[in-house]
């Protein structure tokens, strides 16, 4: 059985005092979290006093981001063997917002993951379409080849360990959220996808996420959907309760 992952993406939020002040009240209030892996992405300023506080804790540390490359000539970016050696467990790739603002393509994200497995970490790669591809009845197709461009040239064993995030653009941050249903269809297609491309015990252990303005009072009917194995949360995650809220919706969803 997949264990249901929960995982806060706080974007450009909190300093790294508010970043403390927060998980130390998270783990307070999401302490019976039992069968649900949580997981905090803050800002890289952030993530070496955040993995203190947790220190000892069960949630997981990730990264917003990375480059693909160990070192070199590349201001402003941040390697993967950076990120494992202050904690970090996994690592967000091709989020729409990185693709939006900074070009990210199909292909860089396929180079992040490879070297994010090379190092580690798990990625938790973004798919999604916008509103305008969905309203035309392209949402597979859209989805396919992220899936297929993300994807490619990995092993089935590492697909396996991955965590693919369904996040429709036009529901992210917006208040708007796909029905339960149309969720579940869209994470249902990409297990079929990659059962197709990398096996069907690949497909059975990747974990799917939907993500876009999720909160506490829709998340266990999105949880309790047999593709759906956890969510990556946005706006809803920078608020102890709200974020809290979501993990005990999500453990409850799982139990019953």
């Amino acid at each position: 059985m997949r264990r249901p992952i929960i995982a806060g993406n706080w974007k450009m939020y909190k300093t790294p005092s508010e970043a403390v002040d927060f998980v130390k009240r998270l783990l307070e209030a999401a302490s019976t979290a039992g069968g649900v892996e949580v997981v905090v992405a803050p800002p890289f300023p952030a993530l070496m006093p955040v993995r203190e506080a947790l220190a000892g804790s069960d949630i997981a540390l990730a990264a917003q981001n990375m480059f693909w490359e160990v070192e070199g000539a590349f201001t402003g970016e941040v390697s993967p063997v950076m990120l494992a050696e202050i904690g970090c467990r996994y690592v967000i790739l091709g989020h729409s917002e990185r693709r939006r603002y900074f070009g990210e393509t199909n292909a860089g994200v396929n180079r992040k993951a490879r070297a994010a497995l090379d190092r580690g970490l798990v990625p938790i790669v973004c798919v999604g379409e916008s509103l305008a591809e969905r309203e035309f009845g392209l949402t597979e197709k859209v989805v396919t080849a992220q899936v297929e461009e993300c994807l490619a040239g990995l092993a089935p064993a590492a697909v396996a360990v991955m965590v693919v995030a369904y996040e429709p653009i036009w529901a992210i941050g917006t208040g708007r959220t796909a029905s339960p249903e149309d969720a579940q269809d869209a994470c249902a297609h990409i297990r079929r996808l990659v059962a197709r491309l990398f096996g069907p015990e690949a497909a059975e252990r990747l974990r799917i996420q939907y993500g876009g303005s999720v909160k506490p009072d829709n998340t266990r009917d999105l949880m309790s959907r047999p593709d759906i194995d956890g969510a990556l949360v946005g706006g809803a995650s920078l608020k102890v309760e709200g974020f809290a809220g979501i993990v005990r919706e999500c453990q409850k969803a799982v139990q019953s």
